[in-house]
């Protein structure tokens, strides 16, 4: 192991492993590689199916992506403005009907996603944001384990909506 002292980009992180460690968390956002993405996940779902729960199951796919939006934009609030509020769980975060009010509504909540996504991952890649660092209002969060959790929870839940539109008969097998 070399002990050399080097330049840090935040506690006993190198300045390049840093750059590396950015770039690997904005495409884990945006993750295609091991699974598929988001995007792919709830492309071309025939709005008469967008709240359909299937027996068996607890959730349609517009429960699933609008949870998926609520959470996800509820942890980019935490993490960057100082007057967050905490949300009720699980209240807040799953909407009350399995059907989106209309088009609009399944749009609107698709591309808040996509936009949170991005801040996400401008949040990640921004060198004055210290990924190490606790979040000032939090209780030991750090930007890292907020952008992890993100990551974690979106991969869960877009696995959920791929076997849901199998389960519907609306996915593609290769």
């Amino acid at each position: 192991m070399d002990n050399t002292p080097c330049d840090t980009a935040g506690p006993g992180v190198p300045m390049a492993n840093d750059n590396a460690l950015r770039e690997q968390l904005v495409k884990f956002l945006d993750w295609r590689d091991a699974h598929v993405g988001f995007d792919e996940a709830v492309k071309g779902i025939p709005p008469r199916l967008r709240g359909v729960v299937p027996h068996g199951w607890e959730y349609s796919a517009w429960q699933l992506v609008e949870h998926l939006r609520i959470a996800q934009t509820d942890i980019l609030e935490f993490c960057v403005n100082p007057k967050y509020k905490e949300k009720k769980w699980p209240d807040d975060y799953w909407p009350k009907s399995p059907a989106p009010r209309g088009a609009a509504a399944w749009s609107a909540s698709v591309a808040a996603y996509r936009r949170d996504r991005k801040a996400f991952q401008r949040l990640a890649a921004n060198p004055k944001i210290d990924l190490f660092a606790t979040i000032p209002h939090g209780t030991g969060q750090t930007f890292l384990r907020e952008i992890l959790l993100v990551v974690d929870h979106a991969s869960y839940h877009v696995g959920q909506i791929v076997t849901l539109r199998r389960q519907l008969g609306i996915w593609k097998t290769e």
